[in-house]
Parts: C-alpha cells; structure tokens; sequence
C-alpha cells in the first residue's frame, strides 16, 4: 500500500485527484449510473472511467484517510495516510459520536493538498 511519499512521487497521479469527490458521489457515479443526470458530473461508460479521491475512516481506534482508486466494478485503497497527533485530535472530537467514512473536508482538505503540493 502506499503512503504519502509515495503518492507525492506520483505527479501524474496526483493530478489526477478529484478534491471535490465524496464518498456519496462516488457511489451515485459509478454505482447508481442511472442517477448521474441530476449531478453535474462526467458519465462513467466503461470500467476505464477511473476516479482517484481521498475518504476520511473512522471506524478503527485513530481515524485513517485512504487514497482510493474507483471504477465501476470495484474501490481500492492504494493508499493508507496517519494524521499528524494535532490533526488527529481535531478530527477524534469533530466526528465523536460518528464512525464511518467520510468525504475529506476543511482542514484535513487543506493538509492533504499542502503535503502533495496540490495548492
């Protein structure tokens, strides 16, 4: 899996991030195709559609954000990122009382993109 170093290497791929895609979007693009006229979005047609996003993961004890690739036959984690503890503890006491994954937002946004250079 990779991390962030990796990730930042990668400017073709960091280019290809969508900083505005949720987890909610992504499921409505490329698993409920016939809900796409209703949102301002590119069509998926093909399993080549690809979409690269970040989701903030709450479920374990430290919330993780995952680098996830999307198609319309699977999602897959390319890559695991730990916050820093500061962060960390924002995000523990915003999303107390929900586990779950999350689209990235906010100042978690704004580190992800500082740290790839995605500014």
């Amino acid at each position: 899996m990779m991390k962030m170093e990796d990730i930042k290497k990668d400017i073709a791929l960091v280019n290809e991030i969508d900083w505005e895609m949720s987890p909610e979007e992504a499921v409505t693009l490329y698993l409920e195709w016939g809900n796409n006229w209703s949102h301002d979005r590119k069509f998926v047609k093909s399993k080549n559609d690809v979409s690269y996003y970040f989701v903030l993961n709450t479920w374990g004890e430290e919330p993780v954000v995952y680098l996830i690739r999307r198609n319309s036959a699977e999602a897959t984690e390319l890559a695991e990122i730990r916050l820093p503890e500061l962060l960390e503890d924002k995000i523990k006491y915003e999303y107390r009382e929900g586990k779950g994954v999350y689209a990235v937002e906010g100042a978690l946004k704004d580190w992800l993109r500082e740290e790839l250079d995605a500014v």
